[in-house]
């Protein structure tokens, strides 16, 4: 089991690593926007990564690679909320690919998956930390090479305790 608590680490048998959380840290989660981490046990569903950054990638997850076109609906008002989606929308989204290394992994957890209430919030990702582990909009963040060993690591079920 992988916990992430709200001191900000995360923790996997004897590993723990410091961890970037929604900046109202970790709380029942209400709505779309409010930046909290939500408390909860969850699954990994998805996992997605930019091949043209990571060359080398051991896991026992199934991995997608991120194209340019890819994104992540987080319009209440589309069909397509909290789901991936192809780009151009007209409605509110994340870009997958991006400039920036944040979205190099994306481990997506099984938060409003099944079923999707509208409004109660999109993509809980666990994702590369900003800078100074700078707080999310309600994802787990962590440094790119303590992401890539965890998910070296991980079985495929690994269950996850926000708390």
């Amino acid at each position: 089991m992988i916990i992430i608590n709200n001191s900000g680490h995360l923790e996997y048998e004897n590993l723990k690593f410091r961890c970037a959380l929604g900046k109202a840290g970790i709380k029942k989660k209400i709505k779309e926007g409010d930046n909290v981490t939500p408390k909860g046990n969850y699954k990994i569903v998805k996992a997605y990564y930019r091949a043209d950054r990571i060359k080398k990638l051991y896991s026992r997850l199934k991995f997608t690679k991120i194209k340019k076109n890819m994104g992540w609906c987080d319009d209440p008002k589309s069909a397509k909320y909290n789901q991936l989606i192809k780009l151009p929308s007209k409605y509110s989204h994340e870009k997958l690919h991006r400039k920036d290394n944040l979205y190099d992994l994306i481990l997506v957890l099984n938060f409003n998956i099944n079923p999707i209430v509208k409004n109660k919030g999109s993509a809980i990702f666990i994702h590369v930390a900003r800078k100074k582990y700078k707080p999310t909009k309600g994802c787990i963040g962590l440094k790119k090479n303590n992401l890539i060993k965890i998910i070296s690591l991980i079985p495929k079920d690994i269950k996850i305790n926000i708390n």
